[in-house]
């Protein structure tokens, strides 16, 4: 998602997918759904299931530990109107007392299956992750978890499921399903197993357009747009260009492929939740409605294709034993994350400059704005990254006030740099003859074919970078995973011929920060993160604004006695570099108003990287194109 010892082949944990067509008595054991997303423009959707079963006890689960998020995100709560019926009869159900995601039923004498219907219930949050809005009224965003409940014995590898949609008249859709039958507006898919199923969602909505991304080396692959205007799927051709170059840089990096065909679903919408999640086959990226056509969104946006097609290796195929689990019941452990999501981030973002998504500039403005808001992170202080991955189903929904204090998800970014440092490591230990390309070669190529999971522990990982470079990498990782960290590890950067360095005017990557959030960033001068209208979100710690002490909530009225706007906060910081007296703020903390001093003279801050002439600039090389253009 966008923003989770012994030689792999030996770990247990090992589950490999089929989505072979079952045979003709598989079939007949199959679960079937229906889903009637006609009402989708009053958000709920109906579903249908008829569910094969013996007579007695039965316990019906509803998917609860999603993959690719990493908590226990299942919306249960947006079910209602459960009803339970065998033969035309209705059945009385409960709820588990200690597992509200299961109900049990006794099934009666003689019958062979029951069909279980209810409604889920579409959000309109556009906030969250596939339990936020995946709606509006002409698209929808179907994660099938949502909306079916499977009897708890069987694996999900091994139940059946025979799937239809019934969708609004006129709405194109888009899956990495395969279609058996198309019956005006209603789709019949091919069954596949409840894993699969569960991986492969459906995109749909009355203004789409599909582009075409294949390589002539490599499998189909399509990017298929969904937007609630007509006008929002327009696609500059650069980005055109670039996109399919993202396909060609991905098979250059990994060598193989574990997909027989791939489809990029990007929702443009405002009335979504913005977020990025992984598949086997497909992915489910959903970004601002004009994230094709604004310079600012397709800067800021640029790696999320990568990152998520990136995860079809990093993730899917290749999991930690802790996330691959094989139900969506056992509780997902996110130890490993830096590696899930870390390595992934870091791959993501390569990809998107080494297939022009991202110029060299950008990158490194990117670069700079991560290492920069990790190198002021007091948070780092008290709290070492492996804590940060163990607890990360429950810190991909703290706030953002206190954030630099508390920290969040840092295993994405923090991991992109320490993946970045290990790259630089390789190539130094090498002279140059290997790079990360070539672990990821041996970690997640292999022979190409049709999806599967092999899991793999931590030693895995040090014994397939041994093999690419022998080095205590087992103690490379513990320094910077393990232990307390009160600085970012900016080693890879500085290694790469460059060093982190602060200016007065902004990159291109923090206006079009500043731009699309409409917030004002002072976190690298007097520690303030504001909004537009002068609402502090976040105060760092340590920093001018925090032992002023102003804190998060307090809404700025006045700067050194003049109005508070962008325009004043931002001059009054220029005059301050010459001036004698302390910047001063007024603020009310609810009602009441107060006046803050800040000692603070250093002007407008702003990261970038500078050039460091005293090392080699590896990092141009590491972003520079592999693939064989076509």
């Amino acid at each position: 998602m966008s923003r989770l010892t012994r030689s792999s082949l030996l770990v247990p944990l090992c589950v490999f997918l089929t989505q072979c067509t079952p045979t003709a008595t598989q079939s007949s054991k199959a679960i079937t759904i229906e889903v009637d997303a006609t009402a989708v423009p009053r958000r709920v959707l109906h579903t249908r299931e008829a569910i094969p079963v013996a007579p007695g006890p039965l316990t019906l689960l509803y998917p609860k530990w999603i993959p690719g998020e990493h908590g226990p995100t299942g919306p249960v709560i947006d079910v209602a109107g459960i009803m339970i019926s065998a033969g035309g009869k209705t059945l009385a159900w409960r709820r588990d007392l200690v597992d509200m995601y299961a109900i049990h039923v006794t099934v009666p004498t003689g019958v062979s299956s029951i069909e279980v219907s209810f409604d889920f219930l579409l959000p309109p949050e556009a906030s969250g992750f596939t339990s936020g809005a995946s709606s509006s009224p002409e698209l929808l965003v179907l994660s099938w978890n949502q909306v079916l409940m499977y009897p708890s014995a069987p694996r999900p590898d091994a139940i059946q499921m025979s799937p239809t949609l019934l969708l609004p008249a006129g709405w194109k859709y888009a899956t990495a399903l395969t279609t058996s039958k198309l019956a005006g507006d209603t789709i019949h898919f091919a069954p596949v197993s409840l894993t699969m199923l569960v991986d492969a969602p459906v995109q749909a909505g009355l203004h789409a357009r599909k582009i075409d991304l294949s390589s002539p080396s490599g499998v189909k692959t399509v990017l298929n747009l969904v937007a609630d205007d007509e006008a929002d799927l327009a696609i500059p051709a650069k980005q055109d260009v670039a996109y399919k170059a993202l396909v060609t840089e991905a098979e250059a990096l990994f060598g193989a492929h574990h997909f027989t065909h791939f489809d990029f679903l990007y929702t443009l919408s405002d009335q979504v939740a913005h977020f990025g999640l992984e598949h086997h086959q497909s992915n489910d990226d959903r970004v601002a409605a004009r994230t094709l056509i604004d310079s600012n969104l397709i800067r800021l946006s640029a790696d999320l294709l990568p990152h998520e097609f990136v995860h079809s290796w990093n993730g899917k195929y290749r999991r930690p034993a802790g996330l691959a689990t094989g139900d969506f019941s056992t509780p997902m452990q996110g130890d490993l994350l830096w590696v899930y999501e870390g390595l992934t981030q870091y791959l993501g973002k390569i990809l998107a400059a080494r297939s022009g998504l991202l110029t060299p500039a950008e990158f490194r403005e990117d670069q700079a704005a991560l290492a920069a808001r990790l190198d002021n992170q007091p948070g780092r202080t008290w709290r070492p990254l492996q804590d940060v991955a163990d607890e990360a189903q429950l810190l991909y929904y703290t706030r953002p006030d206190w954030d630099a204090w508390r920290r969040s998800v840092d295993y994405y970014d923090e991991g992109d740099l320490i993946w970045l440092e290990a790259d630089i490591t390789i190539r130094q230990l090498t002279k140059g003859a290997k790079s990360l390309d070539d672990f990821c070669q041996a970690f997640h190529g292999g022979k190409s074919g049709e999806p599967a999971v092999k899991s793999y522990t931590f030693d895995d990982v040090v014994s397939t970078l041994n093999a690419i470079a022998p080095n205590d990498w087992k103690a490379f990782f513990a320094a910077r995973i393990q232990a307390i960290n009160p600085r970012a590890p900016l080693g890879g950067i500085e290694g790469g011929g460059w060093k982190l360095a602060y200016g007065e005017s902004p990159t291109s990557m923090n206006r079009a920060a500043e731009a699309v959030s409409g917030n004002i960033d002072l976190r690298y001068s007097v520690g303030l993160l504001l909004t537009g209208t002068g609402t502090i979100l976040d105060v760092i710690p340590g920093s001018p604004g925090g032992m002023a002490p102003l804190g998060p909530g307090m809404q700025v009225t006045m700067v050194n006695g003049v109005k508070f706007s962008r325009a004043a906060i931002h001059e009054a910081l220029k005059q301050g570099k010459t001036a004698t007296t302390a910047l001063e703020l007024q603020a009310t903390n609810g009602s009441k108003p107060a006046t803050f001093t800040l000692n603070y003279h250093g002007g407008d801050r702003y990261p970038y990287l500078a050039r460091d002439a005293a090392a080699p600039d590896l990092l141009s090389a590491i972003i520079a194109p592999r693939g064989k253009k076509n």
